[in-house]
């Protein structure tokens, strides 16, 4: 996976406040039932989000989670650049300290073009774009 678990459920969350936060926040617990995400866990990657700017939290009752921005000018990249270094150079597929162009593992030239894809594609791709894919977000 390319992703860490921590990046998938932050993707996760942001994708259904995105979908079902229109009327107000929403509470963890209410987020971490839908997404079958640990809750104390969810409430920590939602709170970096928040510090970040991309969410806006609201404490006490009728408080919760929502968006800061709307899906459509949020990326991928953004939430889960929060939790994964998601550069095209940000480490060796095989674990090597060094690796460059100048100095590439067995993997390097290859994998070198599926990262920048990679990258590419979560710089270019919205909340919005997988909101309205049609797939269903919950488990």
């Amino acid at each position: 996976m390319i992703l860490s678990q921590t990046a998938v459920y932050a993707l996760k969350a942001t994708m259904y406040l995105a979908e079902k936060g229109g009327d107000g926040p929403l509470r963890v617990d209410d987020i971490s039932r839908g997404l079958d995400v640990p809750r104390n866990y969810l409430s920590k990657i939602l709170h970096v989000l928040a510090r970040a700017g991309l969410l806006d939290s609201t404490r006490g009752p009728g408080g919760g989670f929502r968006l800061a921005r709307r899906p459509a000018d949020l990326s991928m990249s953004e939430v889960v650049g929060h939790f994964d270094d998601m550069s095209a150079a940000s480490g060796c597929l095989l674990g090597r300290e060094r690796c460059s162009d100048d100095a590439p593992c067995a993997a390097h030239a290859r994998w070198k073009d599926v990262s920048a894809s990679v990258c590419a594609f979560l710089s270019q791709t919205t909340i919005e774009d997988l909101s309205h894919s049609g797939a269903s977000i919950e488990r």
